[in-house]
């Protein structure tokens, strides 16, 4: 049976690990923040959610983020030839979170190059942070994967020159 007790809950120390980015200088730099509820799917045997569903949860925001600023991934992919894949990413888990909390998940830009973005992450309950990654985005052609430049469209909106 499933206790919603949250006084039972353990208690997680944060590690003094946790970065701070410093994000580019522009117009969109504001942080966009996207709801998420944590589903039963979303967590372990012990109720806590599972590290890999916190990816999931980043790359929602993500998309939503390019949503919010006019491109949707598939007319990107359709029109421009162009999808955005993971490169790489740095997380940093510093407090669980459980099921039925409702996150806000953050992207906020740090970066944009030519045919690469970096964006700073943040998993939010209640305005504590509970994870933070770094994430970089590379721009690559939709039908052989190499990379190519970032989308005129999205350079602008962004207000950034690569």
């Amino acid at each position: 049976m499933m206790n919603d007790d949250l006084s039972r809950r353990p208690v997680a120390r944060a590690s003094g690990s946790e970065r701070r980015l410093k994000p580019h200088p522009s117009p969109v730099t504001q942080s966009f923040s996207w709801p998420i509820r944590v589903y039963y799917e979303d967590t372990d045997s012990g109720g806590v959610v599972y590290y890999a569903n916190y990816l999931k949860f980043l790359e929602r925001a993500r998309t939503e983020w390019l949503r919010a600023l006019g491109f949707g991934q598939s007319e990107l992919a359709a029109r421009d030839l162009a999808v955005f894949v993971v490169r790489s990413v740095a997380i940093d888990y510093l407090k669980p979170s459980w099921f039925d909390d409702n996150l806000q998940v953050t992207v906020e830009l740090v970066k944009v190059g030519a045919s690469q973005m970096v964006v700073a992450q943040q998993v939010l309950r209640e305005g504590e942070v509970l994870v933070t990654a770094e994430v970089k985005v590379a721009c690559v052609d939709a039908q052989t994967f190499k990379p190519v430049r970032i989308p005129r469209a999205i350079v602008t909106r962004m207000g950034m020159a690569p």
